[in-house]
């Protein structure tokens, strides 16, 4: 059967952005204010230290697997480890922030993930630090550990913070 071929109108498609593009988008942004946060926590302290972009430098020749840790004394900075770094730093708190996100709205159907959310982050907090511990040993000598844990800690209060004030019937005793 064929349409008569004097309508001119296609349908109408009204386009609603779905909850799952909202939850991760959500989560993008959380991510982003979580990396900001290391990322300016670090930049203070290096500052203070004398030796502006000193830890991005370190972490970004870990991660490009150069096997040598700069020495802060006579270390030139490289903005090309940190520009890599970076990136890396904040697309990694993308996923983190983007999987929170989908955890609160889980939680928001069901306050049972609450409990299961609570324990993730700490697992994830501590875990870092001990994992960090063990196979980045070098780093953290060159990088004060309570300085990084601190760092963390910092992250994820702001991403918190965020998330808080986009899902205040969360945090509301019942």
């Amino acid at each position: 059967m064929a349409l008569p071929s004097d309508t001119t109108s296609a349908p109408n498609a009204v386009s609603v952005p779905s909850e799952f593009s909202s939850v991760y988008v959500e989560g993008v942004v959380a991510g982003l204010i979580g990396a900001a946060t290391i990322a300016v926590w670090f930049l203070i302290l290096d500052l203070y230290n004398g030796r502006p972009f000193y830890t991005p430098n370190v972490l970004g020749a870990a991660l490009s697997l150069s096997g040598t840790i700069p020495d802060p004394a006579t270390a030139s900075i490289s903005m090309e480890l940190v520009l890599f770094y970076t990136w890396v730093h904040a697309l990694v708190f993308c996923g983190i922030g983007g999987l929170a996100a989908k955890l609160l709205s889980l939680t928001e159907r069901d306050l049972n993930f609450g409990f299961g959310i609570l324990l993730l982050f700490v697992i994830f907090e501590f875990g870092f630090v001990a994992a960090t511990m063990v196979f980045a040993e070098p780093i953290l000598r060159a990088l004060a550990w309570p300085a990084v844990l601190v760092g963390n800690l910092l992250a994820a209060s702001a991403m918190a913070i965020y998330f808080w004030r986009h899902h205040p019937k969360l945090w509301i005793a019942p």
